[in-house]
């Protein structure tokens, strides 16, 4: 063994030691490898960051942002709705939910498949009335398994078809890692589904996060396109029982109903007020195709618009992002006085300069005790024509009203609900004297963005999956496309990237080429040939998948991928193998973090919402490994034959 093969032996062995360790970050760690090579000579200076250039980390960074759009928009939620069940056996409806979400997760970050269906998971699990783990584990599972599927659906897919067009071969295209991965997906997705009843333990959820509102009571307007018009109101709350959600109220001609006739037929122009959970709003509205009543002005519509009196523009001008969301009151809050909604809300000589941001959020407001605004509504303050911000809703423990939102008298403590850009809500709350409290998601869909999204990712993928392009140009360009469309403004691009895992494979090539360059990778190589796999190609095709497999279960499955990749191809080269079937090998493993909550972000996600603890992943996730690595070494002798 050489000088420099010791040295890299050792920073390889600290990095593996620090992932595992978790006490710093895995950007942290593979940076400091990096200068640590840099500083022994093991890396020169001039290419420390060409890893940064490398297809593989433009692309992770392009699926990154095009997976955010397809969250933002809404588009992935209303997919869910028209495609899982609303009714039928309550395994199906599970099986329907995993397959879902490893779908989802072949094409956009499985991250951000977790994220969108765990919702609807715990929405599943409370309807059964089961344990929620019972749900969660298993989609989470299977939106790991459905990464294995497409060139783009995880990170490790990306670093090992970027280790391929190294040795001077193509790079994988988007659907080769397709045959084996689905089979593999599908008989996890399968053994998962059906092996929670006896594997997972029903524990209960460990914690909630963020605060409770209440329910909402949502103002919608009924379009003439609507599904609703002509249908009566009984019509209407029989598919709001899916989302346990229903209608309160109904205002006619500007005359309100409390609890309107169920044998009502309803009209265009209808406004109903729906109650229902801040979750449930963006499913609600996408099942009955209704219309939002709220809007909030574009800052490029305002620019355009500067002479038109602030309040038209707000009725008129489409949302950006998110989308438009309606007017709603939650169903603790009390209205005491009712006055002209319409009152004071053509002032024009009020309205304040508009930002020309582009981005909408949510922020919930705590009044405090002697701010200006008790004892006044919505629209005695103008809220809306002098701060371009829509009051959305208001938490009043132990009250309910269905009045209009902006006619409801404001009181100290209640909780607003503001959606406007968020210099315009900050300069609000500065005034009047509220408290801001966390954000958080609300997903109201926007069929116009939503479909422009769709629309953009599929194109991107049929130019990476044809060959038209390559990877990284095809989802560059569809980053560009929301660029240019506006489905994600432009801010929130660069919010868009996990910038930890971009710093983290940019740092980790480097350092995988020094192995090549020192022959380390081969001594190492040689070493688990001589002694583990003896000789034997299976054998060592088994080996790589198996330690791949344990080392991303405490390691960043990126990390793994950019460490296994260099070793497998040099035990192809001394055993004089196909080196693809070793690089899909290392593939599959680092997409099988199942048997702790550390392995995976997917798994963590689910740590808290499910009630687990540590050891409780092994139970079901070691089985699941053992069943991979059963059908996956004979795909792959199929597939990828030696």
């Amino acid at each position: 063994m050489t000088t420099d093969q010791a040295l890299i032996f050792a920073i390889l062995g600290i990095t593996i030691c620090l992932f595992i360790w978790g006490r710093w970050r895995h950007d942290v760690v593979a940076l400091a490898a990096l200068l640590a090579c840099v500083i022994t000579g093991l890396t020169p200076s001039a290419g420390a960051f060409s890893g940064f250039g490398n297809p593989a980390v433009i692309t992770v960074a392009a699926v990154l942002v095009l997976s955010y759009g397809l969250q933002s928009t809404g588009a992935v939620e209303a997919m869910a709705q028209r495609i899982l069940p609303k009714r039928g056996n309550p395994l199906v409806s599970q099986a329907a939910l995993v397959l879902l979400g490893a779908l989802l997760s072949a094409f956009m970050n499985n991250v951000g498949a977790m994220a969108l269906t765990m919702p609807i998971a715990i929405q599943l699990a409370a309807r059964q009335n089961i344990a929620p783990g019972k749900i969660l584990m298993p989609l989470a599972f299977g939106t790991i398994l459905g990464g294995m599927t497409t060139l783009i659906g995880t990170p490790p897919n990306l670093i090992v078809a970027g280790f391929r067009e190294s040795t001077g071969n193509s790079s994988f295209a988007m659907f080769d890692f397709a045959p084996v991965g689905v089979t593999v997906a599908l008989c996890g997705v399968i053994f998962s589904v059906l092996a929670a009843r006896w594997l997972v333990p029903a524990r209960t959820q460990a914690n909630e996060q963020g605060f409770d509102t209440g329910t909402y009571l949502t103002e919608v307007k009924i379009s003439a396109d609507a599904k609703a018009v002509g249908r009566t109101i009984r019509d209407i709350e029989a598919r709001l029982d899916e989302f346990d959600a229903q209608i309160v109220g109904l205002v006619r001609d500007d005359y309100r109903v409390t609890a309107p006739y169920p044998g009502r037929m309803l009209r265009a122009g209808d406004i109903l007020v729906i109650e229902a959970e801040p979750e449930e709003l963006g499913a609600t509205l996408t099942r009955l195709g209704l219309k939002l009543e709220e809007e909030v002005p574009t800052a490029a519509e305002a620019s355009e618009n500067e002479a038109t009196e602030a309040d038209d523009l707000a009725d008129e001008a489409p949302v950006t992002n998110p989308p438009p969301v309606a007017a709603v009151t939650p169903a603790t809050a009390s209205n005491t006085d009712e006055v002209d909604p319409d009152a004071g809300e053509h002032n024009s000589e009020d309205t304040k300069p508009r930002s020309h941001s582009d981005e909408i959020a949510l922020q919930e407001l705590v009044i405090q005790p002697g701010s200006p605004l008790i004892g006044h509504s919505a629209s005695d303050m103008q809220i809306r024509s002098r701060y371009s911000i829509n009051l959305l809703a208001i938490s009043r423990k132990g009250h309910r009203s269905i009045r209009r939102l902006r006619s409801t008298m404001l009181e100290a403590g209640d909780v607003l609900l503001m959606q406007g850009r968020p210099e315009s809500t900050r300069s609000f709350a500065t005034e009047h004297h509220c408290i801001p409290l966390a954000q958080r998601e609300i997903l109201i869909p926007n069929t116009r963005k939503a479909y422009t999204a769709i629309g953009l990712m599929v194109g991107s993928v049929l130019l990476a999956a044809f060959g038209i392009l390559p990877a990284e140009i095809a989802f560059s360009a569809g980053v560009l496309g929301y660029m240019l469309t506006k489905v994600v403004p432009l801010k929130r691009i660069y919010d868009a990237v996990d910038w930890p895992i971009i710093v983290l494979l940019g740092a980790l090539f480097p350092l995988a080429g020094a192995m090549a360059e020192t022959g380390a990778a081969d001594l190492l190589a040689k070493t688990m040939l001589d002694y583990l796999a003896q000789g034997n190609s299976v054998a060592a095709l088994t080996l790589i998948l198996v330690i791949t497999m344990t080392l991303s279960g405490f390691m960043n499955n990126a990390a793994t991928a950019a460490v296994m990749c260099p070793i497998s191809l040099s035990i192809a080269q001394q055993l004089q193998v196909n080196p693809d079937s070793l690089l899909m090998a290392v593939a599959i493993g680092a997409s099988c973090a199942f048997v702790t909550p550390i392995g995976h972000q997917n798994n963590t996600l689910i740590l808290g919402p499910g009630g687990f603890r540590f050891g409780d992943y092994w139970r079901m996730g070691l089985p699941l490994e053992i069943l991979v690595v059963l059908i996956s070494v004979p795909m792959l002798l199929v597939v990828w034959p030696l």
